[in-house]
């Protein structure tokens, strides 16, 4: 199987990085032979099963705000706010996943 290569960002999680990729916790723990399910840190390059990316989800990237990320997918600031449980809008991280809908 081909993988692609992901590198931890600050925010991100097991789950959150699973959801975005389309696959579970434990084959992202069994590719990269993880045996401590909370070990994962900032920089650390992941191999994930290739081809299984969603569009549904977004990675934000510095500069972004929910804003400007509502806009670019033709939603509202409220509805990524609540579809992602944020407890304050105005405070998003460089690779966090960002659930679009």
């Amino acid at each position: 199987m081909e993988l692609v290569q992901y590198t931890v960002r600050p925010g991100n999680t097991l789950f959150a990085i699973a959801q975005f990729f389309q696959t579970t916790i434990n084959d992202i723990l069994k590719y990269n032979n993880i045996q401590d399910p909370n070990s994962l840190y900032v920089g650390q390059v992941l191999s994930i099963p290739a081809g299984t990316a969603d569009n549904n989800y977004y990675v934000a990237r510095p500069g972004d705000t929910l804003w400007s990320i509502a806009q670019r997918f033709n939603t509202t600031v409220k509805q990524l706010s609540d579809l992602n449980r944020l407890n304050n809008p105005n405070v998003i991280y460089p690779g966090q996943i960002i659930t679009i809908g």
